[in-house]
């Protein structure tokens, strides 16, 4: 068990007066970590997905606004809770679909907004950034353990994205349950989609799986549906950047195409997410504001571009997956089924 664990890698670490972050960008031909020293770096690292997965872009924006706190130099509080804010604000424009970022950075105003002296509210800004990444862990174990009970040895899983331990503080959302597994000596057979335009599935969610020695084979977005008949997949499981109230889902764009393949093939359809990625101000998933990004993730692969000069391109982050099509929510609250607005309703009144 202790040599999976080693093997499970981690994306943000925090050093002393500094952010050590895994560039998912160099992966999977280098390991290179970044020192991030201001908030400026930070909003930067979220922005160019050099950290991608909501949990981890939370942890990342967390210490980020932390870090930039130790910086003011006021012995107002109030001037110093202003300041914060402001970092706070440009930390959450970096980008707009992942709902832990904000939940994140809101969280940590919270705590400083209590304090009574500047020095207070340092401390307290720096301890519960590094509460959130510990509570983090916990959840994606636990979400883990609880997706786990949904599979049986020898299953065959297909996933896209990365919803890994790289995405999270360790063992990830939708890939928890295969870290869990193999943990357990449990046989699950993983199935990822290369995820176009950016290819998180075959850069990172490939890379690193096979770290921890679990069984993943990595297919194009365009196999799926073939994939799923061939291979004689059994579920699919996915995670999420923001879940409404009503249970529709934003999750990488592709997702909602898997979800529709499921329903056709008669097989269940996972999301793996926990409570901090639904946003219960939001009634439907249409309501849920999707980034578009640069044109260049498509037109290009790595430094090589593969479209014409001039050609328009149509480039949305996520797609909205509607709850009926979705099986079961995992959670570190358990599972939701059936009627996923009273579900996530008695989420809000507990």
């Amino acid at each position: 068990m202790t040599a999976v664990q080693n093997a499970i890698p981690r994306s943000v670490i925090w050093n002393d007066n500094h952010i050590k972050l895994l560039n998912q960008q160099k992966l999977p031909h280098s390991t290179e970590y970044l020192k991030l020293t201001d908030a400026a770096g930070v909003w930067e690292a979220i922005k160019t997905l050099k950290v991608r997965g909501a949990p981890a872009i939370g942890i990342t924006a967390a210490f980020g606004l932390a870090l930039s706190a130790q910086s003011h130099e006021t012995r107002s509080i109030q001037e110093f809770i202003e300041l914060v804010k402001k970092d706070r604000d440009f930390l959450a424009s970096a980008r707009p679909t992942a709902v832990n970022l904000v939940w994140a950075l809101d969280r940590l105003l919270l705590k400083a907004r209590k304090a009574k002296t500047v020095n207070e509210a340092k401390t307290d800004l720096l301890h519960e950034a590094i509460r959130i990444q510990v509570e983090d862990e916990d959840v994606c174990r636990t979400i883990g353990e609880n997706g786990l009970s949904l599979f049986k040895d020898g299953d065959r899983i297909l996933t896209i994205c990365n919803a890994g331990s790289i995405a999270t503080a360790k063992y990830g959302t939708a890939l928890a349950p295969f870290y869990i597994a193999k943990q357990k000596d449990i046989d699950l057979k993983v199935f990822a989609c290369e995820t176009r335009p950016v290819l998180q599935g075959s850069r990172l969610t490939a890379w690193e799986l096979m770290q921890a020695g679990v069984d993943v084979t990595l297919i194009t977005d365009n196999m799926a549906a073939h994939t799923i008949k061939s291979k004689k997949i059994t579920a699919i499981i996915a995670g999420a950047d923001r879940i409404a109230r009503n249970g529709d889902t934003a999750n990488k764009i592709g997702t909602y195409n898997l979800a529709i393949l499921a329903n056709a093939f008669d097989i269940p359809f996972y999301i793996a997410a926990p409570l901090s990625t639904f946003d219960f101000t939001i009634p439907a998933g249409s309501v849920i504001p999707i980034e578009e990004r640069n044109p260049e993730e498509v037109v290009y692969i790595g430094e090589t571009r593969i479209a014409p000069e001039g050609v328009k391109v149509y480039n949305p982050a996520f797609d909205i997956t509607p709850n009926e099509l979705i099986t079961g929510i995992i959670t570190e609250k358990g599972i939701l089924q059936g009627n996923y607005k009273e579900a996530i309703d008695q989420l809000v009144i507990s």
